[in-house]
């Protein structure tokens, strides 16, 4: 199975997302390739400081990620394709309408749905520290409750 995280730069929620679950694929031996971009990506853009560190909280190294834009991603080769918003759902959606089944949001696909509010990982960067643990919290809650 192939799975592919996206935000909006790949440099903060998709980069955790996929430094976590790499982590449980290593920890569990199970057969998933992870992957992550960012619909307006810098390639090669590596993750923000308080990204790196609060996926430190989850005992992963993300240091040395390095951004793709999704249009030079390998996103036609994915199984599932999960987006950190609705907004970056229907992004995908519309630049790739043939993967449409394959792509959702992360809070959908673990089925967390808080009575249809508050669905999207919201953005941390440019906000405190604080701000990021919450952020990796949930993107963990939500690759816990399907991997």
């Amino acid at each position: 199975m192939k799975v592919m995280f996206i935000c909006t730069g790949n440099i903060c929620r998709s980069a955790m997302a996929e430094g976590i679950l790499k982590k449980i694929v290593k920890d569990k031996k199970v057969d998933i390739q992870v992957y992550s971009c960012g619909i307006y990506a810098e390639d090669g853009e590596g993750a923000t400081y308080n990204a790196i560190y609060a996926a430190e909280k989850y005992d992963v190294d993300i240091s040395k990620h390095k951004a793709t834009n999704i249009r030079n991603s390998k996103i036609e080769e994915m199984d599932i394709i999960l987006c950190a918003t609705k907004s970056h759902k229907e992004t995908v959606i519309y630049m790739y309408p043939n993967l449409k089944d394959k792509i959702y949001t992360m809070k959908e696909y673990a089925k967390i749905d808080n009575n249809g509010q508050d669905t999207d990982i919201k953005d941390p960067w440019g906000y405190d520290i604080e701000t990021y643990m919450n952020c990796i919290d949930e993107i963990q809650k939500c690759i816990q409750n399907k991997f």
